[in-house]
Order: structure tokens, then C-alpha cells, then sequence
């Protein structure tokens, strides 16, 4: 039954249009919480295969400097960041709605990019709770709008040393915290979180202690023969390279994602869950925005308004609560036409925040 001829109270209240902008918010998304099977898969393979096929491809002409060998590897960064994302959508998901889509995600993209889904599931829901939003404990929020240093520093440490901070962790300290309880403790603790808030603490289950166990020791066997196979000549000893540049590649765009999927503007306090949509920015745009915050990330204040919508419904979320709402509302306030303009704002904002603090050193007493 479609949404508009439903005869429930609250999609009566959308067809009179009740001024109660919440409720009818629900009733025009309702039908829209369903994952589709078949779109995650089958997204999630073509990801998989054009991904690797143009790194492979990247690798076999690294030998000398091309346009192809560019074309193939910028192939390769989008693909395998796609790819990436669908994390963020195996967080929100119930271990029920696709069976055997994590593990086959964490053998296709987590294992060979060093970013297994424990990093990411049990981490991310503290960035959607009403009580940690925004505050110290939020690990995937900083107060940007207030610090152009901390953006700069933020984003040359993601972009540039996160691939190989993964490679520490995961290759060489892997192994020793496997035969080592207390070391594996201390990563649990610090290292264990696709995270950037440096305060941030992850208390860890032992359930899911025994899950990033299990990870870590296949991680340990697929990178420890990968490097075999370089060492003995079978793989081409720029394999590594390829990936440190394309893993470079991929942080960068998910740092540009990050900086402009929020305002930013925290007070240190926790959020409502209007609060958290005032705060975060949707960006519709077109095909060059899926590149960059692909699998429903450019909808990212609709998303925490609405975290059970998976990503290929989202669009369809957007559109009818535009169409419906008024003009005035909260969901178009939200919504940014770049990443440029989004990015901009951020940096004007801290900038004359740094101003305005110069100043009031200046003048103490007036």
C-alpha cells in the first residue's frame, strides 16, 4: 500500500497537512526502513570486482608513469572507497536482514584494506546516541567550527599516515598482541576504533574481544603470505606501493566526506535527535557527490534523523520529505549544494571564531 493512501492517523496528518512536521516526517519514511538483498550484494560485488580488477590493473603498469595507469588507479580508489562505506550500512544493519554480508564484506574489502568491520560496528552507534553526540565520548566528532589548526592537522593525519597506522596495528603489532593478553588489552582499548576522537575510549565485550581475535589471525595469515609472495617474486614488489598510494586516496576523500558532513558547532553537551539533524548536512548533488560520500552518506543529516533507512532508500526519503514540507523546514535548512560551499563554511566559521578570540585577548578589559 502506498504511503499517500494509508489510513492511519499520522498519514491522515500528511495528507491535511498537520503543521506537527515530525510526525509527518515518520508517516512519509515509513515504508522505507526495508534493506533490499539484492541491492546490497549485488552493489557490494560490483564494487569488489571493478576495485580490485583496476588495481590489479594499476599494479601491472606502475612500471612506468601513464594516464592509464592514473585512470586505473583513481578507478580503483572510488571502487574500493565505495566499497568501504558499506561499513557504515553494516552498522546500522540487524545481523539478521543479510546473512553472510559481513563476513563476505570483511573478506572482499576489510582483510586487504586493513579496516576489518570490528573497527567500525559497536563504534559508530556512539555517534548516533542521544547521550554522546557531540561530547567527548563521540568518536567520530571534533569541534572544527572552532579550530582551523585542528582541520589542517585532522586531515593531514587521516589522509596521509592513517594507511600506515593501519599497517602497524594490523600487520606488525597483530601478531605479537595474538601471544600477548595485556598487549591485545591496550588495543583493544586504543586501537581498535575507525575513530578521530582522540579521547575517545573503547570499552570492548569479550565476545567481541574473540571477534577482533579471529580477524586479526586471518588478517595475519592473508598479509603475511601476500608479503611472501612480494619477497619471492610472484607479486610485483610495487603491489605494496600501489596500495599505500590508493589507500591514500581513499582516506583523503573520506576525510573531505567527514569535514563536510557536519556544522560542527558543539557545545560539549548532548543532542536531540532534531539537534544532531540541525548540526549534520545533507549534499543531493549528482554523480560526482556519490563518488565522494558514496552508499547514502551524502544524505548524512537524514540519516540521523532516520539511521534505520538503509542507503538506496534514503534518496527516496529525501525527495518526498522536500516535496511535502514546508519550505521553512528543518530538512531543507540542512542541505548543502557542495562540498565545496560545505567545507568553506566550516573554515570561514573557525576562522572568525580564531578572529573573534585574537580580539577579545586584545581588548581584556572592554
Amino acid at each position: 500500500m502506498a504511503i499517500e493512501t494509508a489510513r492511519d492517523p499520522a498519514q491522515e496528518r500528511v495528507r491535511t497537512g498537520d503543521p506537527d512536521s515530525e510526525v509527518v516526517a515518520h508517516a512519509l519514511v515509513a515504508d522505507l526502513h526495508a534493506p533490499n538483498p539484492v541491492i546490497f550484494w549485488a552493489d557490494m560485488m560490483a564494487s569488489a570486482a571493478l576495485g580490485w580488477s583496476a588495481f590489479a590493473l594499476t599494479v601491472a603498469m606502475a612500471g612506468s608513469f601513464s594516464l592509464p595507469m592514473l585512470a586505473a588507479a583513481a578507478i580503483a580508489s572510488l571502487a574500493l572507497y565505495r566499497g568501504v562505506c558499506f561499513t557504515h550500512e553494516l552498522a546500522h544493519l540487524r545481523r539478521r536482514a543479510l546473512p553472510g554480508f559481513e563476513t563476505t564484506w570483511n573478506l572482499l574489502f576489510g582483510v586487504p584494506l586493513l579496516l576489518p568491520s570490528f573497527t567500525y560496528l559497536g563504534v559508530h552507534q556512539s555517534h548516533h546516541s542521544l547521550s554522546t553526540y557531540g561530547t567527548k565520548d563521540d568518536p567520530e566528532y571534533l569541534p572544527f567550527a572552532s579550530s582551523r589548526r585542528l582541520m589542517i592537522a585532522f586531515g593531514l593525519q587521516s589522509s596521509l599516515l592513517l594507511p600506515f597506522l593501519m599497517l602497524l596495528r594490523f600487520v606488525v603489532l597483530s601478531p605479537i598482541a595474538l601471544v600477548w593478553p595485556a598487549m591485545h588489552r591496550w588495543l583493544e582499548v586504543h586501537a581498535s576504533s575507525f575513530a578521530m576522537n582522540p579521547e575517545y575510549r573503547r570499552m570492548v565485550a569479550p565476545d567481541t574481544a574473540s571477534k577482533m581475535r579471529r580477524w586479526e589471525a586471518v588478517i595475519v595469515a592473508c598479509w603475511g603470505l601476500a608479503l611472501l609472495l612480494v619477497y619471492r617474486g610472484v607479486l610485483p614488489s610495487r603491489t605494496l606501493i600501489v596500495w599505500i598510494v590508493i589507500m591514500v586516496a581513499v582516506s583523503l576523500l573520506n576525510t573531505l566526506r567527514v569535514l563536510g558532513a557536519h556544522e560542527y558547532e558543539t557545545d560539549g553537551a548532548a543532542r536531540s535527535r532534531e539537534g544532531q539533524l540541525r548540526d549534520s548536512i545533507d549534499t543531493p548533488g549528482g554523480w560526482w557527490t556519490e563518488a565522494w560520500a558514496p552508499v547514502g552518506l551524502r544524505y548524512h543529516a537524514l540519516h540521523h534523523y532516520f539511521p534505520g533507512i538503509p542507503y538506496h532508500n534514503l534518496g527516496y526519503a529525501y525527495r518526498r520529505l522536500v516535496r511535502r514540507l514546508p519550505a521553512a523546514s528543518v530538512y531543507r535548512e540542512s542541505t548543502s549544494p557542495s562540498l565545496r560551499r560545505s567545507l568553506r563554511a566550516l573554515y570561514m566559521k573557525a576562522k572568525r571564531r580564531a578572529g573573534l578570540a585574537r580580539s577579545t585577548v586584545r581588548t581584556p578589559g572592554a
